[in-house]
């Protein structure tokens, strides 16, 4: 099979979390900007939340077209990442309209810590399933962003107890580093 299937299935299901996400935010009883304060905790879960979709669907797009083929081994890794990617409209939620409270965060925190072992997972099933393709030499091992942002998830969530603002710094700092794609992936493309 090749990619192409798995990649608009996969952008499909992308663009529906994202639908889902904004599908949130509702717009306020009042026409003043007054009305608006309170949705701002909503919004600004929406961004850091569509920021972080974005990455993964740049990411996957940059790693599917280093790959030739899809495998039963990569569709279930793949479904795996999309399962955490789709928890990630109702933790955004959660925390938005509970205004960054503790649990809220934490679980967002969780739920982004998963995203990335989800991807690490794909990754590692697509290189080991193209092990004999010379078209994919990702060279695999933890990388220096990948130990960071680990750090930076396990610090916002257990920062998410004490200092909520702290926390979702972590979280966006994570979102920064990954804004540009992983390099190994982007110089085969």
């Amino acid at each position: 099979m090749t990619t192409h299937r798995l990649e608009a299935f996969s952008d499909a299901v992308i663009a529906i979390i994202i639908t889902i996400m904004v599908l949130e935010l509702k717009a306020p009883e009042e026409a003043t900007f007054e009305a608006i304060k309170p949705l701002l905790s909503v919004f600004g879960s929406y961004l850091v939340s569509f920021v972080y979709l974005g990455i993964y669907w740049n990411n996957h797009h940059h790693l599917f077209h280093a790959s030739e083929k899809v495998t039963g081994k990569i569709l279930w890794a793949n479904l795996h990442l999309l399962f955490w990617l789709s928890l990630i409209p109702f933790t955004s939620a959660w925390m938005g309209e509970h205004h960054f409270g503790a649990a809220p965060m934490a679980l967002y925190g969780i739920v982004l810590l998963m995203c990335a072992f989800a991807f690490t997972l794909l990754q590692n099933v697509i290189v080991k399933e193209h092990k004999h393709d010379c078209s994919l030499k990702i060279k695999k091992g933890t990388t220096i962003k990948e130990i960071i942002s680990i750090a930076l998830y396990i610090l916002g969530i257990v920062l998410s107890f004490y200092n909520h603002f702290i926390a979702m710094l972590c979280y966006i700092i994570v979102a920064v580093i990954w804004v540009i794609p992983d390099r190994q992936i982007e110089r085969i493309n």
